[in-house]
């Protein structure tokens, strides 16, 4: 006799063991990783940031690497490697974050450059417009008297010319008021 018989009717039991043990991994392994929608969507919306941030012109390697992850998130998903999917458009989302800040950082900086650009140009005219003050000659100092004008002088005809009433005389003597009476005392 042997120890380990198979007892009668085993082999349909095994069977039947077997079909409901593939069946329950085959359930759990389809319902252990739902698709990440929320994950690509907020990805797809970063990168839509990035993009309109200037991440093109100022971080164009982080964005190119957002995007190439997006699409192979995307790629995933087709095939339904969703737990794949997930991780790749988290590193997209990620990227595309990086992306935008350099773009946000480079704008700036290149609005720090204009500025001072202008500064350095007003300066310039400004020390220009100072050296040429200093060069010509200062006017005189207004004064609150204008300086008489010449006058011409008038025809020799109006000098010769008597006037017609003649001149008028003042006396050389003023009169003096009378003296009081009283010892001239008031």
């Amino acid at each position: 006799m042997y120890i380990f018989s198979p007892p009668a009717g085993s082999p349909r039991r095994i069977r039947t063991a077997l079909a409901f043990l593939v069946l329950a991994l085959a359930l759990t392994g389809c319902a252990s990783v739902p698709p990440p929608n929320d994950s690509m969507n907020m990805a797809q919306t970063q990168l839509q940031m990035a993009r309109d941030a200037g991440a093109a012109d100022y971080a164009p390697v982080d964005l190119g690497f957002a995007q190439d992850k997006f699409q192979l998130a995307q790629a995933a998903m087709a095939e339904r490697k969703y737990a794949d999917a997930a991780s790749l458009a988290e590193e997209s989302r990620a990227d595309a974050e990086l992306a935008q800040a350099k773009a946000r950082l480079g704008a700036a900086r290149a609005q720090i450059q204009s500025k001072v650009q202008e500064n350095t140009r007003l300066r310039q005219q400004g020390e220009q417009a100072a050296a040429a003050a200093q060069a010509a000659p200062s006017p005189p100092p207004p004064s609150s008297v204008a300086p008489p004008a010449d006058m011409p002088a008038p025809s020799s005809s109006v000098l010769s010319a008597p006037p017609a009433d003649g001149f008028q005389t003042v006396p050389d003597t003023v009169q003096q008021p009378a003296a009081n009476s009283h010892g001239g005392q008031p």
